[in-house]
């Protein structure tokens, strides 16, 4: 197999396939993120293949290089610096050009520490939605953080430990001061999962935690989406009669839109109506 991406060892080193192992020592080059952290792993199994550093900072520089081993038919094989390649790292732009090529590809299963997080964290396991890191720019993670504050599906982001305090506060005041967990060094001797309200989560932090992390939320309650749900209908429904629109086409505006009946909507356009 030309491109191959190989899931490696997020904490023991003795996460790693056996197929992992043998495709790795059959390669030709071995793209990873930083030759230093992969080289423990190779050095540890008396892997040898040629390293390419391969990362953020000089995915471009090296692409033409990679895609050019692979035109003349060598093997070669992608690795982060823990995990699956190809999530939250350029691992993925490589496997997209080579596909867009008509080049072979294969990608392995293997160590991933988002499974692992959503199970230890006790919260319901599927359906979850992945996030990655949540984006870098405030308004970007506001944004995201209100799109995903009415689905009843749990919510997994890694998180850094210098970002963590300030993200999940954040977040909490979006989303409300939903239950968590905070499941952190993974697959390592200090590995620990803290399960509580996001503030008390929060709080922990705030005291002083490091290593890798994965957050880990409950979507939102039914009733919590129901109560959303009618405040957002009211609220536009106030817009529609403000603007001078007839009951009747305020109802059918408002019924085509949300999961509420006609007379719930006429009845509170009537009380509104009186009040007024």
């Amino acid at each position: 197999m030309p491109l191959t991406l190989i899931p490696t060892p997020i904490g023991n080193l003795e996460d790693i396939t056996l197929r992992a192992l043998r495709v790795l020592r059959e390669a030709d080059l071995i793209a990873c993120e930083d030759t230093r952290t992969s080289s423990v792993l190779l050095k540890h199994y008396g892997i040898s293949a040629p390293l390419v550093p391969f990362h953020l900072h000089n995915e471009n520089r090296c692409l033409p290089r990679l895609l050019e081993a692979l035109r003349e038919g060598k093997r070669v094989a992608v690795i982060s610096d823990a995990g699956t390649p190809g999530i939250s790292d350029p691992g993925w732009i490589l496997l997209r050009r080579a596909l867009d090529e008509g080049l072979e590809v294969d990608a392995l299963p293997g160590p991933s520490a988002v499974l692992p997080a959503v199970l230890l964290s006790g919260l319901t396991p599927h359906p979850f939605l992945f996030f990655g890191f949540p984006p870098e720019k405030p308004g970007e993670r506001a944004k995201l953080f209100q799109s995903l504050a009415p689905l009843p599906w749990t919510l997994c982001f890694y998180v850094s430990p210098h970002k963590a305090v300030r993200q999940m506060a954040e977040m909490r005041e979006v989303l409300g001061d939903r239950n968590a967990a905070l499941v952190r060094e993974i697959s390592k001797v200090y590995q620990e999962a803290l399960r509580g309200p996001l503030t008390e989560l929060v709080a922990r932090l705030e005291s002083g935690l490091k290593g890798e992390m994965v957050l880990v939320v409950e979507g939102c309650s039914p009733e919590a989406a129901a109560a959303a749900s009618e405040e957002k209908w009211r609220a536009e429904a106030d817009a529609l009669r403000e603007a001078g629109k007839t009951v009747k086409e305020t109802v059918q505006g408002i019924t085509g839109r949300y999961p509420v009946a006609k007379n719930a909507v006429k009845e509170y356009l009537i009380r509104a109506q009186g009040d007024s």
